[in-house]
C-alpha cells in the first residue's frame, strides 16, 4: 500500500500519476460533456466524473495502450453511467428535493376553495337590502346593462347605477370584515 504525502512528488505511485494526468488531460472536456447530459446538475456531474475515473483506474485503462484510445472510452463510460442513473431513477418512486418538495407535489383539483368562496359571497349578498340585491341580480348576475336592468326593474337608470354602486361597496365592506374575522395568524 502506497501512502501519498501531499506536496511530495516522490511518494506518488506511477498509477496515481497516470490517473492525475488522465484527469488533467480529459477531465475538463469530460466534465462539460456530462454536465450537458445532466442538464446542468453539477453534483451528479462530479459523481459521474469520479466514477468514470475510478472505472478507468480499476480497468487499468489509464493511458492509450494496445490500440485503445482512452478519451472515447472515458466518454462512453460516462455516457453509460448517466444512462444507468437515469434508468435507476425511472424505476424508483419520484425523488423529492429538499426545498421544493411541496411545489413538486401534484395538486389534485378540488372545488373546496371555490365552494367556500361561493358560500361567503352568497351570505354577503343575502345581507344586502332587498333593493340592492335586486340591482345586483338584474345587472351583474343577469349580465345586463344598467339600461336593461332599469327597464326590467321599472326604475330609472340612475337609480340602478346608484344601487349597484352602494351594493358593491357594502359587499366589499362585508367581505373585508369576514376576512379579518377569520382565525388570526393564518
Amino acid at each position: 500500500m502506497n501512502v501519498t504525502v501531499i506536496g511530495s512528488a516522490s511518494a506518488v505511485s506511477p498509477e496515481e500519476r497516470a490517473l492525475r494526468d488522465l484527469y488533467e488531460q480529459h477531465g475538463p472536456a469530460l466534465y462539460a460533456y456530462v454536465l450537458r447530459l445532466l442538464g446542468g446538475d453539477t453534483h451528479r456531474t462530479e459523481d459521474i466524473l469520479q466514477e468514470t475515473l475510478l472505472r478507468c483506474w480499476s480497468k487499468r485503462a489509464l493511458a492509450d495502450s494496445e490500440g485503445m484510445a482512452i478519451r472515447p472510452y472515458m466518454f462512453r463510460v460516462a455516457r453509460n453511467l448517466v444512462i444507468d442513473a437515469h434508468r435507476k431513477r425511472m424505476a424508483r418512486p419520484i425523488e423529492v428535493g429538499g426545498d421544493s418538495w411541496l411545489s413538486d407535489m401534484p395538486v389534485e383539483a378540488d372545488d373546496i376553495d371555490r365552494m367556500l368562496s361561493s358560500i361567503v359571497v352568497r351570505d354577503a349578498v343575502r345581507s344586502l337590502t332587498p333593493a340592492h340585491r335586486e340591482a345586483i341580480r338584474a345587472t351583474i348576475i343577469a349580465d345586463r346593462t344598467t339600461q336593461q336592468a332599469a327597464e326590467s326593474l321599472g326604475v330609472p337608470q340612475g337609480t340602478v347605477k346608484s344601487r349597484v354602486y352602494y351594493a358593491l361597496r357594502s359587499l366589499k365592506s362585508i367581505l373585508d370584515d369576514s376576512r379579518t374575522c377569520q382565525a388570526p395568524g393564518i
